[in-house]
């Protein structure tokens, strides 16, 4: 899914139905993403064994915690999202109160967008480690970037929420409830990792003084050149975040709506 650019195509009287578009769209992309990581153990559960089993258990195990507690979080900013609309609009409909506030409900379209996209992406990531055919860090992103997106969300509901409001504490509840999960997900993909890599070491014990010397030469020469990537790719991430935060502040602007 695209997101939208603001005011190009969207109707103000239209608002307010998209973001109940985009909300109903995400929660049922939670619910498609939930129901495939369920797909994924039971094939692993009748074709691995091993390593790769229990490996695939967990990390699809600490999936279903993350997918749940964002399933948890969406239910949580569309109460919130609900008693902001009930207690502002007055006299004014649900759809006139949207529309007057149409920065603060694009930013809840985008975000909405945001997470349901990003947990298609996460189980497909997940799809290809448990394959074989992923890398355990792509995983790990793709779990800090939902957990991004659910962040912007609960960002982009609380703006006109008043501070003392049950609904506001249940969802900053559930965001640290998303943090832990994602913070699972990191780390049982992590033990995951070691757990193939320490299964898959290399026996050194056959080779010989030249080889031995020969391959730790090699190896200082990886390590040289990782070293160099990973700078200029931190680099390069600095940028692109400095970018986004200039464009997502720019596109949804909640400093306009916010106090």
């Amino acid at each position: 899914q695209e997101l939208r650019p603001r005011g190009l195509d969207v109707k103000q009287e239209e608002l307010g139905d998209l973001v109940d578009k985009e909300m109903a769209a995400t929660a049922a992309a939670i619910e498609t993403a939930s129901a495939r990581i369920e797909e994924m153990l039971s094939k692993s559960r009748a074709g691995d064994t091993g390593v790769k089993l229990e490996v695939n258990e967990r990390i699809l195990g600490s999936c279903t915690g993350l997918m749940q507690a964002i399933h948890v979080l969406v239910l949580a900013s569309k109460d919130l999202q609900r008693e902001i609309v009930e207690s502002g609009r007055g006299a004014a409909s649900p759809k006139e109160f949207y529309a007057k506030n149409s920065r603060w409900t694009e930013g809840l379209i985008s975000a909405s967008k945001a997470v349901g996209w990003g947990a298609t992406v996460m189980v497909d990531a997940a799809d290809l480690v448990v394959q074989g055919k992923g890398t355990f860090e792509e995983l790990m992103v793709c779990s800090r970037e939902i957990a991004a997106s659910t962040a912007q969300l609960v960002a982009a509901s609380k703006v006109k929420a008043d501070k003392d409001s049950a609904n506001l504490c249940k969802l900053q509840q559930a965001s640290r409830g998303v943090n832990q999960a994602t913070a699972g997900v990191v780390a049982s993909t992590k033990a995951g990792k070691s757990q193939v890599e320490e299964k898959d070491s290399m026996d050194f014990s056959s080779m010989t003084l030249t080889q031995i010397k020969r391959q730790e030469m090699d190896s200082q020469v990886r390590v040289l050149e990782l070293e160099n990537q990973l700078q200029k790719e931190r680099q390069k991430l600095g940028e692109l975040r400095k970018k986004h935060y200039e464009l997502a502040g720019v596109a949804e602007g909640w400093e306009e709506d916010g106090e």
